[in-house]
């Protein structure tokens, strides 16, 4: 009789993981999940009861203590171990120290392109117990001065590349107050200050940790820039427990601390700089730091380096899926990618094409309070809803009228949660453990992405401004945006930015610019719909001459239209809705219509033109 029961348990035991997989076939997954979730809420728990406070500084000295000699970062020709990097970043605070009187509490600029040098510099600054301020270096002028009145730093450090840049901004700078160094050996320009050789004749012994005595968890660590509906950049607030959060997203994404990880997303962002750098210091990795991104030689860098682990954006994935194909697209060693905004017919021809890489696709926003990992690895979905992830974060999708951009109320006055299967506007309740900081001395924007009174009187939500849907197993899908603001080329764009620099062109009396989905291309490009001045017209070359000097490539209008007055709503907001649904088309579209073509400046559109956008003969 118990040998029959015994043998009824052991059954039972066998066929049990079946039922599990046919009751639901991500079981597993969901478990797995779970348990990453739990040991990471654990270990951010125990950080914030340390004192002193442990940071993601901490961290890094942790691992120079347990693997000096082990590669931290790779970078082109030269190498650099967890000590060398260590010793290298002590250099810099003492250079900063004793030349630039930063101290405990400061805030620094850093206006750089990918390299080691902003890595120790960081570091640097991290040990001085200083805020780092990272600049997006394609910004220039009214938008590079506008960073420092956010974050009141007085003392900014540019790459060598980018004096000239800091030059067209110097004298409003020098009244400001600000002190700028450049990274090189020599400057014998006036109100530029040299670094690398201060840094090359400092001390590169260990710094006192009282000097960041003052620090915890909620702490400022960094300024990180987004674009909004402003039209200027904004510098989020991301504190301690953010750069956490961040940087246990590796965990998720199943990342070991024996891979290495490719990181050529620009540091100034987010994605670079706390899923990738900050990550891969968490788990103690060798990062291979690109310069920027290029096509061609992606694989080839991969194999060279041995490459186990990528980060990307959408974008980047269709660049490499249009490469040549090559006898050799998978021979290479890279087993997981992760990253955020991959098209599901991208997703797929990427496996198909380099083979058995575990893709990871998140979602989040540099200043938002919620996020979702798609764990699964499910095709084109950014996350799958979890019980412990909806305990933790509170979020709801709620509909929302494009039209009048505004979410749809009911007869009480709350917002409507959308049943599975349609979209709504994701917004996620801000509390202790989901903190909204906001954007730094800028309370109107702040306000502007929050939502009160959702379901109940006195609740506080984080609009997202992203339209998601939801299916019936779970699984979350990115929709669109809302706003004034699109993403072309991993980048958010601004719409009243660029309508601000256009109307600065003698003949533009009004512009309205929106985002144009392009076949065959993630996010949005932009367009710009122009009322011109009486008696006026179109002066493309200045147009051109004009956007070329003022705005980074991903930001610059690609279509013209021409209209004689430009629509707006009964409260005079521009209307963009339509005028993004009606595209480019000369076919559609009456009004003189214009193409940004590389190099040459804007031409008349032609019906070949859209034609060979749409075949993939001109690519944007």
């Amino acid at each position: 009789m118990s040998a029959y029961i015994l043998y009824t348990i052991l059954t039972g035991l066998a066929i049990l993981p079946l039922l599990l997989y046919l009751r639901n076939p991500y079981f597993w997954d969901d478990l797995n999940y779970a348990l990453t979730a739990i040991k990471i809420g654990i270990s951010i728990e125990r950080y914030k009861k340390r004192k002193p406070f442990y940071s993601i500084l901490d961290s890094f000295l942790d691992k120079v203590a347990k693997q000096p000699q082990k590669k931290f970062i790779v970078f082109e020709d030269s190498s650099y171990t967890y000590s060398q990097a260590d010793k290298e970043s002590n250099r810099v605070a003492r250079a900063l120290s004793t030349h630039g009187n930063v101290k405990a509490g400061d805030t620094v600029v850093l206006f750089m392109a990918n390299e080691p040098w902003m890595v120790w510099l960081w570091l640097g600054l991290a040990k001085l117990g200083c805020t780092a301020s990272l600049l997006n270096y394609n910004i220039r002028s009214k938008s590079l001065l506008h960073c420092f009145s956010c974050c009141d730093a007085k003392v900014l450090v540019a790459g060598a590349d980018l004096r000239e840049a800091v030059g067209e901004v110097l004298p409003t700078l020098k009244q400001q107050g600000v002190r700028v160094f450049i990274l090189s050996e020599d400057c014998d320009v006036e109100g530029f200050e040299s670094l690398s050789d201060k840094i090359q004749q400092a001390s590169d012994q260990p710094l006192s940790p009282q000097l960041r005595a003052h620090i915890n968890i909620k702490s400022p660590a960094l300024y990180i820039y987004t674009s909004g509906t402003t039209g200027l950049p904004k510098a989020a607030v991301i504190n301690h427990e953010r750069i956490w959060m961040a940087s246990f997203l590796q965990s998720m994404a199943g990342v070991r601390s024996d891979d290495i990880i490719y990181i050529y997303l620009p540091l100034y962002h987010s994605a670079g700089f706390l899923m990738g750098l900050c990550g891969s210091i968490e788990k103690g990795l060798t990062i291979v730091l690109g310069r920027k991104f290029s096509a061609s030689n992606f694989w080839s860098e991969c194999r060279k380096y041995n490459v186990t682990v990528i980060q990307y954006i959408g974008e980047i994935m269709r660049y490499l899926c249009n490469t040549p194909k090559r006898d050799n697209d998978r021979d290479h060693k890279v087993r997981l990618a992760f990253g955020n905004g991959i098209r599901a017919d991208t997703w797929a021809e990427f496996l198909q094409r380099f083979g058995d890489i575990r893709i990871c696709e998140c979602y989040g926003a540099t200043e938002g309070n919620i996020g979702f990992v798609n764990f699964t690895g499910k095709i084109g979905a950014i996350g799958r809803e979890h019980y412990l992830h909806k305990k933790a974060f509170s979020y709801s999708l709620i509909r929302y009228d494009t039209e009048k951009e505004e979410p749809v109320k009911d007869s009480r006055g709350f917002c409507i949660e959308v049943p599975t299967g349609e979209t709504g506007l994701l917004v996620a309740k801000i509390g202790e453990r989901s903190p909204f900081s906001g954007y730094a001395k800028n309370r109107q924007q702040t306000e502007k992405k929050t939502l009160r009174d959702v379901f109940v009187k006195g609740d506080l939500y984080f609009n997202s401004g992203d339209l998601l849907k939801r299916d019936n197993e779970g699984f979350v899908y990115f929709q669109d945006r809302i706003g004034d603001t699109f993403r072309w080329k991993g980048e958010n764009v601004a719409t009243t930015e660029v309508a601000d620099h256009l109307l600065m062109v003698d003949c533009i009396e009004e512009a309205n610019v929106y985002g144009v989905k392009v076949p065959g291309h993630e996010g949005r490009i932009g367009m710009a719909a122009l009322k011109l001045k009486e008696n006026m017209d179109f002066d493309s070359k200045a147009t051109y001459q004009h956007v070329k000097k003022y705005l980074p490539s991903y930001a610059r209008p690609h279509f013209i239209r021409i209209q004689d007055a430009l629509a707006v709503t009964g409260t005079f907001k521009q209307m963009k809705v339509k005028l993004a649904e009606e595209g480019f088309d000369p076919a559609v579209i009456r009004d003189p219509l214009f193409y940004l073509e590389d190099n040459k400046g804007y031409v008349p559109m032609t019906q070949e033109i859209v034609n060979s956008i749409a075949e993939g003969r001109i690519r944007l």
